[in-house]
Formats: structure tokens, sequence, C-alpha cells
């Protein structure tokens, strides 16, 4: 008799506990068929997939370094949007904020004594040629390097791991910053992630070379590019200077992959490198 249904005739049993179960008690299982209680059991006993929040599922997808970066750059944009709201500044106007002159990149004090520096406590400033790399002229400029960024960095992320990725990074964008900070006007102010993307480019050619790629969709973007630096108000200099960081740090990387310790000597030099180039 079923075990639920004592008035119930049945010939079938449970396969997991052996109990007498009718058609009205019994689910069809992998093997044989289970009773309530039973199959009550099973399911407490699976667990069940965590939902994944939307941030967790877009550092899946574009690598956790490059939304690191996004995410960064981002939020100096809003920072500086936000304290420019009293000086008639905003969201599409952030640079009228005293944060964003205190970190962009000035290649010569008003004086012309020091290099990096605004000069209001007489000493330098060399953290701008960093600082300089997160922060952008207006809501466009900041898309359009963002959407570079993501394009870039998803693929150079994977192939070189994380941590070597935003040490290449780190490296273009300096070297942009040691670029404009030697070669552009004396007064002139920079900013932006440009020397950094520029990086990844030289950085993407270089890989894609080593494992004898197709490099021409690249160059062509690469050369694109290049033209579109020579439009007033975009810097060339930074340009160039993150495509030369990016290429050598790109190469270093290659050409010493099988000894992890020569890797991040070579990648702490040329960190080194562009403020010894400006500050001497």
């Amino acid at each position: 008799m079923c075990y639920r249904h004592h008035d119930r005739v049945t010939g079938v049993a449970c396969t997991r506990c052996g109990r007498p179960i009718c058609p009205d008690c019994m689910s069809a299982a992998s093997v044989g068929f289970h009773c309530p209680e039973c199959v009550r059991e099973g399911r407490a006993s699976v667990r069940r997939p965590r939902s994944t929040g939307a941030v967790r599922r877009f550092a899946g997808r574009w690598g956790p370094a490059t939304t690191t970066l996004v995410g960064l750059n981002v939020a100096a944009y809003l920072v500086t949007a936000l304290l420019a709201l009293p000086n008639n500044g905003g969201l599409i106007q952030n640079s009228a904020s005293a944060l964003f002159h205190d970190l962009s990149l000035i290649p010569v004090c008003a004086t012309g004594e020091l290099p990096l520096v605004v000069c209001p406590t007489g000493g330098a400033e060399p953290w701008r040629l960093l600082t300089s790399a997160f922060l952008h002229y207006g809501l466009f400029h900041l898309i359009m390097n963002m959407l570079a960024l993501l394009v870039l960095g998803v693929d150079l992320e994977r192939y070189l791991g994380w941590a070597k990725f935003v040490a290449l990074y780190l490296v273009s964008a300096l070297f942009g910053g040691a670029a404009v900070t030697l070669f552009a006007e004396p007064i002139s102010e920079t900013v932006g992630a440009s020397g950094g993307v520029f990086g990844l480019l030289g950085a993407a050619v270089v890989v894609i070379r080593f494992n004898r790629g197709d490099l021409r969709p690249l160059i062509s973007v690469l050369v694109l590019n290049l033209v579109i630096s020579l439009l007033p108000g975009i810097s060339l200099l930074g340009h160039l200077g993150g495509l030369v960081g990016g290429g050598l740090a790109a190469a270093l990387l290659i050409l010493a992959r099988r000894q992890p310790t020569l890797q991040w000597v070579g990648i702490g030099a040329l960190m080194v490198l562009p403020f010894a180039a400006v500050l001497a």
C-alpha cells in the first residue's frame, strides 16, 4: 500500500528510501521514481547558483584590470565634475574644478623654474605625470578614451595577465606624460588616458608581430589615430610617448618571458625613467 495513501495498492517503491508510492506520489528520477520526501531532500541539498552583479559580469567580460582602470577614470571625472559645480561647471565642464588643475600636466611652472608644477608651493610635483592620465576634458573625451581602453585592453590583459597589463599601461601613461613635459609648449595643460591607450596600441603591435599575426588591420587603426592626433587640441606628443612606452614594455615582457624577476626589474626601470628624464 502507498505509504501516504493507505487505501491504494501499488507495486512501485521509491528508489532512494524504498517506501511504496502510488502514481500521485511518485516523481520521475534518472533511475526509477522518488517519493515526495526524497524529492524535497534532494532539492535542499542542491546548491543554487549565485546571481552575479552587473559589475562582476562586466569585469568577467572585459577583464578585472581593464574594468578597474575604466572605473578609476570615470571616478576621477565624476569627482572633478562635482567639484566644478560651484564654479559654473558640472558634468560637461569638469575642468572648472580646482582639483582638475592641481592634477593636470603643465610642463613648466609659471616662473619657469621647475618642471611639472604650477608652483603654488615652490616644489616639483612629479606625480602629475600619472594623475593627468586619469583626467579628461569633458564627457566626450572620457567616453572615446574608455571605449578604446576596453577594446584594446581585453585581449592584452588576457595575454599578459592583469598585473603585467597594469604595469604596461602605467609605463605608457608615464612615457606619454614625460614626452609632453619635455617637448610640449611650457604653459600647455594636458590631460587624458590617450598616452596609456596608445601604449596599448604599441604593445598590441609587438605582441601580434611576435606571434606572427596579421598587422595590417592594426597598422591602419594606428595610422588613422596618428593622423587624428595632428588635429588642434590633441596631444601628439603624449600619444607618441605612450606608443613608445607601451612598445618597449611589451618587448621587454616578451623577451624576458622566462625570467619573471627580470621582467619586473625592467618594468620598474621603465617606470623610473620618465621621472628621471623630466627631473634631470
